[in-house]
């Protein structure tokens, strides 16, 4: 499957501004809610907060679910070091599309798949695990079934010390990460619109 790069590191590589993001957002909310977690992108305060815990140092392999038109891909980009990976999965064809577009880093890969199916794809990709995931994909609305095999193939794809970052308006997400990760911490972020419930589910 042909994948395209994006980003930068310390102004390490070129990037591209992407002109119209909210109009594309805002369609693919209309065409795919259940899959989409909010109208609007979130904001900085929100993805400042929800990556604070991160050990970019140490971080080779970080994935992104539902990555939309890179608000939080950029930022983390921006954060990973020069030979670490970021690995963006969407079921949306115009957001990956928008990405391989738009965003160009060797360290990038947009893949149009879904979250169910990470171990597969990060295996494809030449890796065996991930130090992070992050997902704003509403576990609230996804499909019977969907929610729990996320959850389950995130913490099998996840290496022992790593940590799945989940934010959404509701917590029943929590249904979904305690049957699999040992700790969740939690944290709110008034600054968003609308405001979100963050957590950070660790495998021990």
């Amino acid at each position: 499957m042909p994948v395209s790069s994006a980003g930068e590191n310390a102004g390490a590589y070129p990037r591209r501004r992407p002109s119209h993001p909210l109009v594309l957002f805002f369609k693919g909310f209309l065409k795919h809610p259940a899959m989409v977690g909010s109208v609007i992108p979130s904001s900085r305060a929100l993805i400042d907060k929800m990556l604070a815990p991160v050990d970019w140092g140490t971080t080779k392999l970080f994935v992104e679910y539902g990555p939309g038109v890179g608000t939080y891909t950029v930022p983390i980009l921006d954060r990973l070091g020069p030979d670490a990976t970021l690995i963006a999965i969407d079921t949306n064809p115009d957001f990956i599309a928008f990405l391989r577009r738009e965003i160009a880093d060797p360290r990038f890969h947009a893949i149009r798949g879904s979250a169910a199916d990470v171990g597969r794809i990060v295996a494809e990709l030449g890796h065996k695990q991930a130090d992070y995931v992050l997902s704003g994909l509403p576990f609230s609305t996804l499909p019977d079934g969907v929610g729990d095999t996320i959850a389950k193939e995130t913490a099998a794809v996840l290496a022992p010390e790593g940590t799945f970052l989940v934010y959404q308006v509701s917590a029943k997400v929590t249904s979904f990460l305690t049957p699999h990760f040992a700790a969740i911490e939690r944290g709110f972020e008034w600054l968003n619109i609308p405001p979100m419930r963050l957590f950070w589910a660790k495998k021990k």
